[in-house]
């Protein structure tokens, strides 16, 4: 059942198998969601800094550190993740990979809160060369930062211990970058 509908989400509740009502959140024109790891040159990874309105509102003033990522299916229907992951990618970040490679699918963002799932993509970009003119996203996007594989441990723990808040999906894909360069 629909308890809220807006074009981009909706507000649903369910019954659960012991007879609960389960209310959770609904991209009704998404298909999955793309999470991108920006590789340039092998040795550096791209991180964006947004400034996400839920995040702003309850904690306060605050930014999140991610990566590029967008909505597979809402804008561009039929589109594969591969199709999804080139275009948010120049988008968000101004690049082409020269390789793309799909590192996981179907994770569940946050699955007691809503139906959304995302799927890792790792964009190898041999040279950190903007094609097009990266996008804010509507104020979102704040700024973009190359930083050392070798260092973004510490590099994540100076932001956070400066107030950012860390991404669920940016942490799951370093996870993917922890067992590639092992």
């Amino acid at each position: 059942m629909i308890l809220f509908d807006t074009k981009y989400l909706q507000l649903k509740m369910t019954q659960t198998k012991d007879g609960h009502q389960w209310v959770y959140a609904h991209r009704p024109n998404v298909t999955d969601v793309v999470v991108i790891l920006p590789i340039i040159n092998n040795s550096k990874v791209l991180f964006i800094t947004e400034n996400r309105p839920s995040i702003d509102t309850e904690l306060g003033n605050r930014m999140a550190i991610g990566i590029p990522a967008g909505l597979v299916g809402d804008e561009r229907q039929g589109e594969s993740l591969i199709d999804a992951v080139k275009a948010e990618l120049l988008e968000e970040a101004g690049l082409v990979a020269d390789k793309i490679v799909i590192k996981s699918k179907c994770i569940a963002s946050s699955a007691g809160c809503t139906s959304e799932t995302y799927s890792i993509a790792f964009a190898y970009v041999n040279e950190y060369k903007l094609k097009s003119q990266p996008i804010d996203d509507g104020g979102i996007i704040i700024k973009r930062e190359l930083v050392d594989i070798k260092n973004i441990g510490k590099w994540l723990n100076e932001k956070q211990n400066a107030g950012y808040i860390l991404t669920a999906q940016m942490l799951s894909a370093l996870y993917y970058l922890k067992e590639e360069i092992k």
